[in-house]
């Protein structure tokens, strides 16, 4: 089941909005059930963008027949990655437009001072996002690489 047609790019584009989706969701019950203030629960955050980009990452192997290219698998974790962040980004504003006392809740004011903009929690969720999911692609990948791939030789 070769399927010349899928990139990194779509394959990360369509895994993003999966792992959005789960990190929106997630948001929700923490805003509902009260625990978005819990530094702690946080932390599902980053498992849930682990688990989307291993997804992904498994996936693209899986369609390619076990021939991924090495950095086709690490641009699709990074592309996962940067898409799941704009749409947990923009959920934020979105939610911060609806109930704007959601800073309120969370410790984020404590790092950034009081008066933290929905603007600067969004930059901070890219930045966050974006540079844990380029480190969680290179660690995935060194599981995910196909098993004839060696190092570069001669380059010392």
């Amino acid at each position: 089941m070769n399927d010349t047609r899928i990139t990194p790019e779509t394959n990360g584009v369509r895994f993003g909005l999966l792992t959005a989706g789960a990190l929106i969701l997630y948001t929700l019950i923490a805003i509902f059930a009260g625990f978005f203030d819990n530094l702690g629960a946080g932390a599902l955050n980053l498992i849930i963008l682990v688990i989307g980009i291993s997804m992904a990452i498994a996936n693209f192997k899986r369609v390619k027949e076990d021939r991924m290219p090495y950095l086709a698998g690490f641009g699709t974790g990074i592309v996962t990655a940067i898409v799941a962040s704009l749409g947990l980004g923009f959920f934020f504003i979105i939610t911060s437009a609806i109930k704007p006392d959601v800073l309120d809740l969370s410790h984020a004011r404590d790092l950034f001072g009081y008066d933290l903009s929905a603007l600067m929690a969004f930059l901070a969720i890219i930045l966050m996002g974006s540079l844990g999911g380029a480190i969680i692609s290179l660690v995935a990948m060194q599981y995910f690489k196909s098993p004839d791939h060696k190092p570069i030789e001669g380059i010392e």
